[in-house]
């Protein structure tokens, strides 16, 4: 059964997003670079990555493909 990478785990602190901080350090893009292309802050990427900030999917779907990636690579998990 799949579930959103973003599910709420015991502290109620969804979890880290470790899988879009990996696309993005292998196109060698910056929080920065990446947050500009899809039109948010760098906060709101590093918020996404620390798992602090549970994103909408319409910006899910543009950070998968500006890194070249599919929505179930990045945000979701068996």
């Amino acid at each position: 059964m799949y579930g959103l990478f973003y599910i709420l785990d015991r502290g109620d602190k969804v979890a880290k997003n470790l899988k879009m901080k990996a696309a993005r350090a292998a196109l060698d893009l910056s929080q920065k670079e990446l947050a500009e292309a899809v039109g948010v802050t760098r906060q709101t990427v590093n918020a996404i990555e620390n798992g602090d900030y549970n994103p909408t999917i319409h910006l899910c779907i543009a950070i998968c493909k500006r890194l070249g990636k599919t929505l179930d690579q990045l945000f979701w998990e068996e």
